[in-house]
């Protein structure tokens, strides 16, 4: 709602005015007031004329088209009409002396009904001129009146009458009223059935309290509805829609009664629209509306919905308060009068005009303005003034054109500036008018570039010519170009909608395409080049022209979206239409296709689905991709790719296949990428998404139409690709043939295959027609044909042929063929198989020999056993691995005993020894028995008898070494304690588990077994882990039950199996000096080292003087070693460090003392000798010198030479401190050097190596030289080689010190 323009005479100010719009165009409003004038002014506020006169204005009003306007004054007899194509003012006298009251047009006639203060009537003929004075029709003044359609004339006067006359003037009919009538209108009357009939109906306000109802077909019945009294007087009221009466309140109330028979009266709507007075009431059919006024302000409600208020306009200037509301009969304008004597006109409804050029939009927003704005680009609205209320609008990329009828105005746009250009007259009405940069082309009577005659002609202005035509069956009513011009959309005259591309002079039909679309707007987003709108009055259809698809180019409605009423479509951006509405602004909305473009990433996946899938129509696959990112759903992935196969998007395809891990459709979707022919690519699509017969169709139309043949052989669709191949390879058929008929084969359709397989051969391809043969010799012996089949096969050079017609033959009970293709293919066990069936026992002895399956043997044997031939059947049966059967037919029938023992044993077999075992207890050999007994799991049999013929001990020899029970065990302990032999008693206790009894058994034995049970009682104890059986052996041991102690190496080894290493340690180094003081030194090293190894495996600590000993005793050895290879140096320094500790060898001190001695003196290590040289001449060993040394030695005290070789120093590997080589503690760190096993020196950091078996530390180099002359490692003497040796870079894990440890 906008005020257009407000009237504001000074000679009207203080008074009521008067006005009246032209009828049906409402072009012109005539106005007046209280200064004897009637102005009348154009629409646009612009005064056009006026009538002067004698007095003040009694009534005026316009005849049915507008074109005279009737006016009576006081003080004058004449009636003025003014005439509106003219603009001139004649006089028409009434005839009659007195005064006139009253005015009106007939509604339907040139009729002027005119009444009088006195009741007279004048009707008067404009067409004809004639004058019909009626005198008398009323008493008194007549006030009111109205035509009907009918031309009959109610008239209501002071004298309480109404009545009713015809256009003669003659009274038709009249009745009395209890009130003074005013405003009084015709209707039509509503009956049950709401059928409608002629305006018979005559509404009539009484006394402003009352509305009068009076059918004129029902006289007698007259109805009269009052109102409450809090409601005030009645100012108006206007019939409307289906019978229905509003009625407005002085006090602001507004009511709406309906007039049907069995509803009349009835509130259906009531409301308080202003809250102190209401002054008006104006309808506008046209825009379905109803504006009422009071209270300053005017409110404006939509006559469908009462409640719901289109508008509310105040006018705070007014404070003397509103006078009267009317419209155009078009709806256009409203004008409002008021107290004080102001007019304002409103605009309510604007023509919707408007045009885009690409994003550029034009529309009309007053009647006399046009603004031109570019919203897409942010440019700012420049509002342009027109000449005229244009009836068409055009924007260009520079221009805005404007123009009604046959005359049209340019205007420049400029920057900041628009100029009028000029404007031009065309020799017809202008329908359309478009415009070009440099040029504009206007459509008039079919006339300029475009015409209405079934042709679209494209027009190069560069070039100055046509450049296409296409012609359409019908006549073209409308075309709407996209924004490059590559195609357009034409409507025909049968209202069809068509999509045209002249670079391809081809047309598509619109799907669905609507008879009521009034235009098409092209959508100007770049990237959406191919969607399209068309709209009507309620909805807009979208629709996507897809280009390239496998399918082929073609247009799909993606949707509808509803319009807001009165709103005109004017461009398309993005899924945004910017729409032009009554009220001259613009309004945007989105389209329903367009839902994702809100922000779609929160969501939820059911409505992400619908989106995705409005993406993929409008191939927007970018934003698809982010869609399927989110809902992260393999379904949505998929549908995406098969989306982007349909529009031959190859790139984005291979990329969401890439992204779902489908590597087979990425690899052949590589593979066809760079394809520039249309046909093929499309063909490759179509067969990926499964559409064969439109692969086969594209890929026939294509540069490679062998492609075709290629997919139907890969889909085994095999007659397809015989029709194919006789058309583009005829070469291929034998091929293709074979191929059918190995699927007829396989669908058991024999006959056919057979046909195919002989339509295979080619006589030129060997391998190929070998397979053919194959099938036609298979199919010729499934069809019957053996003899043919059979010769075929055996002609074949394939082993497989023979044996897969042989099992055909076979199923068919065919035998002899069956084995003969068997046994020419080698397959000599199915061959041998057959001939049995068949009973051919010759045949199947020939080919024994070639025959692997012991099933057939196995068969042979037992037809050989029943004719008595044993030795052929004894070696079939050995060929079946029946060897039960060999072990009988050896006992029974060949009397080969010794065989059969062989058997048993090398088989073990529980039956054969079962066998043997009674045949060898019919000779009487007990023990043989019982052994083969044990072996056939007979253990009670064989422990029964070994009880009865004394022969437990072979029993118990070969249970032993048998998996056995315990029970077995226990049977034979039993008889053995009941024998009072406690050593094999205590063994089988201990192999049954009973450990106490073991023991006790064990301990009871005589002297003889001593060692022997005294090893098995350390073993049970250490089984049992008993600490009271441990206690009693270890009493046994120390000699407490018999005073008689055992060798301590029992209580060593008592202690290594209870695993109480630490104990087993001290005995040990026990043990180790009682064999040193024996002087069995070796021994002693070999307990110490055992000992030591197994401390180490358990990662207990070493003992210091298990360490040392063992040390000392090891140095010993090495001078054996040493002394045999001839060096003495290292033989001394060892017997220096064995003489060092002297009393550790008491059995032999004056021959250690004396090799030392020797060996210090041919070491050259004089002063050494000397010192160990005067030690031997003590008393005490003096005399036990050998003789043969005694003199030299004597000789050494007396002539003391004390020269010594000093010895050499190397690095500690701990500190790196020089020390004498063989000193094995650090002066330096204190530490305990880890000595060489080889020479008995202490160890070097980078010389360093162990030996693989006891994992003792030696010198590298020096272990190598000793492996030259010795075989064993010095210290575990396992044997030992060079080869066997690594050198250590990093020996820190053998570097653990005391603390460590």
């Amino acid at each position: 709602m906008k005020r257009i323009f407000s009237l504001l005479e000074k000679t009207w100010l203080g008074a009521p005015i008067q006005f009246a719009w032209q009828k049906t165009s409402g072009n012109y409003l005539a106005v007046t007031g209280a200064d004897y004038i009637v102005k009348i002014f154009d629409r646009h506020g612009q005064k056009r004329s006026e009538i002067n006169l004698p007095g003040n204005c009694v009534a005026m009003d316009w005849d049915k088209d507008g074109d005279v306007l009737a006016v009576i004054a006081e003080k004058s007899s004449c009636i003025y009409l003014w005439d509106a194509n003219t603009n001139k003012t004649s006089q028409l006298d009434n005839g009659m002396r007195d005064q006139m009251s009253f005015l009106l047009w007939s509604k339907v006639g040139s009729f002027l009904a005119v009444g009088t203060v006195k009741g007279n009537l004048l009707i008067y003929n404009r067409q004809t001129s004639r004058k019909i004075p009626v005198l008398g029709k009323h008493t008194k003044r007549i006030t009111c009146g109205c035509w009907n359609t009918e031309n009959l004339l109610a008239l209501g006067g002071e004298d309480k009458m109404i009545t009713v006359s015809n256009q003669e003037g003659d009274t038709i009919r009249q009745t009395q009223v209890r009130s003074e009538p005013s405003n009084m209108q015709f209707s039509l009357m509503k009956t049950d059935d709401r059928t409608s009939a002629a305006e018979s109906m005559i509404s009539v306000v009484l006394g402003k309290k009352a509305l009068f109802l009076f059918n004129l077909n029902e006289p007698d019945n007259p109805a009269d509805l009052e109102f409450q009294q809090d409601f005030g007087n009645i100012v108006c009221y206007n019939w409307y829609g289906d019978g229905r009466i509003m009625i407005g309140f002085s006090r602001g109330h507004f009511v709406v009664v309906s007039t049907h028979t069995g509803e009349l009266g009835q509130e259906i709507f009531q409301a308080r629209n202003h809250k102190d007075n209401l002054t008006s009431i104006a309808v506008s059919q046209t825009l379905n509306k109803v504006a009422t006024c009071g209270d300053n302000c005017i409110k404006i409600q939509d006559l469908v919905d009462l409640k719901d208020m289109y508008a509310i306009l105040s006018l705070d200037e007014e404070n003397k308060g509103l006078g009267t509301l009317s419209w155009t009969d078009d709806g256009q304008l409203l004008a409002l009068s008021t107290q004080r004597g102001s007019l304002h006109v409103f605009l309510t409804k604007l023509p919707i005009l408007g045009d885009a050029c690409s994003t550029r939009i034009a529309y009309l927003t007053s009647l006399l303005e046009v603004t031109v704005a570019n919203p897409i680009e942010g440019e700012l609205p420049i509002t342009v003034s027109v000449d005229v209320e244009p009836n068409f609008v055009a924007v260009g990329l520079y221009h805005l054109a404007v123009g009604m009828n046959n005359r049209a105005w340019f205007y420049v746009l400029g920057e900041n500036a628009v100029k009028k250009l000029k404007d031009m007259e065309y020799l017809g009405t202008v329908a359309s008018i478009c415009l070009h940069s440099d040029y504009a082309a206007a459509l008039f009577e079919g006339k300029v570039q475009l015409h209405l005659t079934g042709v679209v002609q494209y027009f190069y202005i560069e070039d100055w010519q046509f450049v296409n035509d296409y012609r359409h069956p019908v006549s073209v009513k409308k075309i709407f170009p996209d924004p490059n011009g590559t195609r357009l959309v034409f409507i025909d005259e049968k209202s069809d909608g068509f999509v045209y591309c002249p670079v391809n002079d081809t047309t598509y039909e619109i799907p669905d395409f609507s008879p009521t679309i009034k235009g098409v707007l092209w959508e100007n987003w770049p990237m959406d080049k191919g969607v399209f709108i068309a709209y009507d009055d309620d909805k807009v259809y979208t629709y996507v022209f897809h280009k390239d698809t496998i399918q082929g180019a073609k247009v799909i409605l993606a949707g509808s979206t509803k319009v807001p009423f009165a709103h005109k479509p004017l461009l398309l951006y993005n899924g945004e239409l910017t729409c032009q509405t009554q009220s001259g602004k613009v309004n945007n909305i989105y389209l329903s296709t367009y839902g994702f473009l809100s922000n779609f990433r929160d969501t939820g996946p059911d409505e992400l689905r619908p989106m995705l899938a409005q993406n993929l129509m409008l191939k927007r696959f970018s934003d698809a991709w982010e869609m399927c990112r989110i809902l992260n759903d393999e379904a949505a992935w998929n549908e995406l790719a098969r989306a982007c196969l349909h529009h031959m998007e190859v790139e984005f395809a291979i990329r969401v296949y890439r992204r779902i891990g489908n590597v087979g459709m990425v690899m052949s979707l590589e593979q066809i990428k760079g394809i520039e022919d249309y046909n093929l690519l499309a063909g490759h699509l179509a067969m990926f998404t499964n559409d064969y017969n439109l692969a086969q169709d594209l890929y026939l139309a294509s540069s490679c139409p062998i492609a075709a043949l290629e997919m139907r052989r890969d889909l085994q669709h095999w007659d397809s690709a015989l029709q194919l191949a006789k058309r583009l390879a005829p070469d291929q058929i034998p091929f293709i043939s074979k191929e059918y008929a190995i699927q007829l084969e396989f669908a058991g359709d024999y006959v056919n295959a057979l046909a195919h397989y002989e339509k295979g051969i080619t006589g030129d391809n060997k391998e190929h027609d070998e397979a053919c043969l194959a099938g036609v010799a298979q199919m010729s012996i499934r069809m019957g044909d053996i003899r043919r089949g059979v010769n075929q096969a055996l002609k074949h050079p394939s082993r497989v042929l023979k044996r897969d017609c042989g099992a055909i033959l076979e199923n068919m009970k065919q035998f002899s063929e069956a084995a003969q293709l068997y046994e020419k293919g080698l397959y000599y066990d199915k061959a041998a198989s057959v001939y049995i069936r068949s009973k051919n026992w010759a045949k199947v002895g020939d080919l024994l020999p070639h025959v692997s399956s012991p099933k057939i043997h196995l068969q042979y044997a037992k037809a050989k056993e029943a004719d008595g031939r044993y030795k052929e059947a004894v070696v079939a049966y050995e060929n079946a691995k029946q060897w039960q059967s060999v072990i009988r037919i050896y006992l029974d029938h060949l009397n080969n005993p010794e065989k059969a023992v062989s058997i048993v044993r090398e088989t073990q077999s529980p039956d054969g020894a079962k066998m043997v075992a009674r045949f060898f207890l019919q000779l009487g050999d007990y023990g043989s028995a019982i052994q083969f007994l044990v072996m056939s799991k007979c253990n009670n049999e064989a422990f029964t008898l070994a009880q009865q013929h004394n022969k437990m001990e072979i029993y118990a020899d070969i249970i032993g070494s048998e998996d056995t029970t315990n029970e077995d065990y226990q049977s034979i302990a039993l008889y053995f304690e009941g024998e009072k032999r406690y050593l094999q008693a205590g063994k089988f206790f201990l192999l049954c588990g009973q450990y106490s009894r073991a023991l006790k058994h064990f301990l009871k034995c005589p002297s003889s077994e001593d060692n022997v049970a005294i090893e098995m009682a350390i073993e049970t104890v250490g089984q049992a882990k008993d600490e009271l059986l441990t206690n009693q052996l270890i009493d046994h041991l120390l000699g407490e039950n018999d005073g008689m102690p055992k060798d301590a190496k029992y209580l060593f080894r008592l202690y290594m199996a209870l695993k109480q290493y630490r104990e087993a340690a001290q005995t040990a180094i026990i043990i180790a000096r009682e064999e040193q003081s024996a002087g069995n030194y070796r021994n002693a090293h070999d307990v110490l080292f055992s000992m030591y190894a197994e401390l180490k495996s358990q990662k207990i600590k070493i003992p210091s003087e298990m360490a040392t000993n063992l040390m000392i005793l090891h140095s010993y050895i090495l001078v054996k070693i040493h002394v045999k290879n001839g060096d003495h140096m290292k033989g001394a320094r060892m017997l220096i460090r064995v003489a060092n500790n002297i009393s550790k060898f008491p059995s032999h001190i004056v021959p250690i003392l004396t090799s030392t001695v020797i060996e210090c003196h041919r070491a050259g290590l004089k002063n050494s000798a000397f010192s160990f040289a005067a030690m031997l001449m003590r008393p005490e060993y003096r005399s036990k010198i050998d003789a043969k040394y005694k003199k030299k030695i004597e000789g050494m005290v007396r002539r003391p030479d004390t020269s010594e070789i000093e010895e050499a120093t190397t690095p500690c590997p701990f500190c790196k401190f020089l020390l004498p080589e063989c000193e094995l503690l650090c002066p330096g760190c204190k530490n305990s050097i880890p000595y060489c096993i080889a020479t008995g020196r202490h160890m070097l950091k980078d010389d360093w190596t162990v030996c693989p078996h006891c994992d003792f530390p030696a010198l590298y180099s020096e272990l190598k030289i000793m492996l030259n002359t010795e075989s064993t490692c010095p210290m575990c003497s396992e044997r030992l080689n060079a080869a066997q040796l690594k050198k250590i870079s990093d020996c820190t894990q053998y570097l653990r010190t005391e603390e460590e440890l």
